[in-house]
């Protein structure tokens, strides 16, 4: 990596510096084709299809210890009925939830869908929105350093970072999460959630799930955020508008929060009530491999437990606990028959 990018990452004065030269540098560079007054109509369509995004969970959810029962983050209109994307952990078993536009006007919503393998949510406004909705662009395009705009809105308020493509790599979240090609950008946008990612065409190339301390991937810290790309969206996009998930069958879930350790996966936590709380496993328990097969990181521990079938499938487990071996069997589950959905969709 450039050692000018290196210092730009790691140095906060300098990263400040340079968002505040290049903000409006690339919010030109999005429309720098058309007339004047074209080109802030361009800007102004751009940062109107972004929204606030909240939602109240009820107390009794799943997810109400881990992610709270009042959250909030950012969304972007993506059609002309009201659709709007964001990032799934945002309304994820809501009870009530509602957007606030570039006016600061809240407008109640509904939940439309959520897809736990890509991570992303949708809702929709119950009322309409007189914005134009951002075209969606070609995350696989996108190119190491080549820059881009994040974008979020909290309470009316628009908060913009212009940032480079730090990486692109597989993502293995502790949660049973994977993502094939994840983005990777620095500097740090802080209001992450649901957050545009942007191009130069001022089209929608990702969703801000998560900070990140090693956005580039290398020994050097780099404190950045982590996109889900727009390019998984689009083949199951229709699926998620019409049924609330994807069709296809879903990956085999344990119920376990983990993380790579010397010698195999090392358990955090257990979901209460899920697979693998029932099946004895605790936390501590190190995980050394699945059917037989070592396991070394998160990524591999996955891709092994999901390749025996589809949820409900048994997944034999090798564990150290204490310093002694023990073998576990657990019958998986579909974490949606987990999750208490029905006050959501």
């Amino acid at each position: 990596m450039a050692r000018c990018h290196r210092r730009l990452w790691s140095d906060p004065s300098a990263a400040g510096r340079w968002r505040r030269r290049s903000l409006g540098v690339l919010l030109a560079l999005l429309v720098a084709s058309a007339p004047a007054q074209a080109q802030q109509d361009r800007i102004d369509d751009i940062l109107a299809a972004i929204v606030g995004v909240n939602a109240d969970v009820p107390a009794t959810a799943r997810t109400a210890d881990t992610l709270g029962t009042s959250r909030a983050g950012s969304g972007v209109v993506i059609d002309g009925n009201g659709l709007v994307l964001t990032i799934g952990y945002v309304i994820l078993e809501s009870g009530i939830t509602d957007i606030v536009d570039a006016g600061g006007k809240t407008i109640p919503a509904d939940v439309v869908a959520y897809d736990y393998e890509s991570g992303f949510g949708l809702l929709r406004a119950l009322q309409p929105l007189a914005v134009r909705p951002m075209e969606l662009g070609d995350s696989a395009a996108l190119t190491l350093l080549q820059q881009v705009l994040v974008v979020s809105r909290a309470a009316g308020t628009v908060e913009a970072t212009p940032a480079l493509v730090a990486s692109r790599r597989e993502f293995a979240g502790y949660w049973e999460y994977l993502l094939a090609d994840a983005i990777f950008t620095a500097p740090v946008h802080r209001s992450f959630a649901g957050a545009a990612l942007i191009d130069r065409e001022g089209r929608l190339v990702g969703i801000g799930s998560l900070f990140i301390g090693d956005a580039a991937g290398t020994d050097t810290p780099t404190p950045g955020n982590m996109f889900v790309p727009i390019d998984a969206l689009k083949p199951i996009l229709a699926e998620l508008v019409a049924e609330g998930r994807r069709k296809q069958t879903g990956h085999p879930w344990l119920g376990l929060f983990a993380e790579p350790r010397p010698g195999g996966i090392r358990i955090a936590s257990v979901a209460r009530e899920g697979p693998a709380e029932r099946s004895g496993l605790k936390q501590g328990d190190l995980i050394t491999a699945v059917a037989g097969q070592p396991v070394s990181d998160l990524g591999d521990f996955y891709r092994r437990m999901w390749a025996l079938g589809p949820p409900g499938i048994d997944v034999p487990l090798s564990v150290r606990r204490s310093g002694g071996a023990l073998d576990i069997t657990v019958r998986s589950a579909d974490r949606y028959d987990w999750l208490r959905l029905d006050p959501t969709y």
